[in-house]
């Protein structure tokens, strides 16, 4: 049963994993970029719900809402400001200024929030069920994000493939120039995909500090590392592959830290995932793109 307790607790884990590896995979799959500031977009949005829960005295789905709705308008605005005079840059000068913008996200939530931790309170409740006589307690946190995590994959994979706006995503992924001629406008595709990224980052953040009380301006930067990580086990540019990478890493995580060691169950996610990228460098779900020279 402690086996089984351990699965379920990495699924809801690799769950987490999986919604900001959304984020990472679709802005690389359209934009041809990585957005390490990805996982900043995380805090953000937790202290903004901090900020509803505690000092608004809001809804705790209001504060979900408020939060996201703030994260959106912050991944359009570093798109917009940091990203597209970049458009035609190198892949080193855009990522250099991903990981300035990382710094001065998490440098101002130390300057306006204090650098030490808060606790956060659950945004859904702290109730628990129990199964098989109490051998395995299942908390309400688990539930929600297993089940939230679900909704969203299948969500977003019926907007990419059925609606306009996903059609013209795929089309921006395959050949920007093309998807140009053909009347697509590019740059809004390409905020659109910010956007959406940075509402999956603010929903991540919920259910990552909902299930792990602690907040602090470095609170995304592991788990974005981690996200960043289960992309590329699944294949980065997919988004079926993301979501497989981070419920593959979230178990491999917590098995680790149950039957081996805390310390050593990152150094033992990284080593499986050298040894996948050894064997398969496109990841799991991974395509092998040929480039025209």
């Amino acid at each position: 049963m402690e086996f089984l307790s351990a699965i379920i607790a990495g699924i809801s884990l690799g769950s987490i994993y999986a919604l900001i590896a959304l984020g990472y995979t679709m802005v690389y799959g359209i934009a041809k970029m990585l957005n390490f500031a990805h996982g900043d977009v995380i805090m953000v949005g937790a202290f903004m719900m901090f900020i509803a829960l505690t000092k608004m005295g809001l809804h705790p789905i209001l504060c979900i809402i408020f939060g996201t709705v703030i994260c959106t308008i912050l991944g359009v605005v570093i798109e917009k400001l940091a990203y597209k005079p970049l458009r035609k840059a190198t892949s080193l000068a855009v990522l250099i200024t991903a990981i300035g913008v990382s710094y001065f996200l998490q440098n101002s939530a130390q300057l306006i929030f204090g650098a030490g931790s808060k606790t956060f309170t659950s945004l859904f409740g702290s109730g628990n069920i129990s199964l098989f006589d109490g051998q395995i307690i299942i908390s309400h946190n688990t539930i929600v994000t297993i089940c939230v995590s679900v909704i969203i994959m299948i969500g977003l994979t019926l907007f990419i493939n059925k609606t306009k706006t996903g059609r013209a995503m795929l089309a921006v992924s395959e050949d920007k120039g093309a998807a140009q001629l053909m009347g697509i406008n590019v740059n809004k595709t390409i905020s659109i995909t910010f956007a959406i990224g940075s509402a999956l980052a603010a929903i991540a953040g919920a259910l990552l500090c909902s299930s792990y009380p602690i907040l602090s301006p470095t609170t995304g930067a592991m788990p974005g590392i981690k996200a960043f990580t289960a992309a590329v086990l699944g294949g980065i540019g997919s988004i079926p592959g993301a979501m497989i990478g981070g419920i593959l890493l979230g178990v491999i995580e917590n098995i680790s830290k149950v039957y081996i060691s805390t310390q050593l169950s990152d150094a033992i996610v990284f080593g499986i995932l050298i040894i996948i990228l050894l064997v398969k460098p496109t990841g799991i779900l991974g395509k092998k793109m040929n480039e025209k020279v």
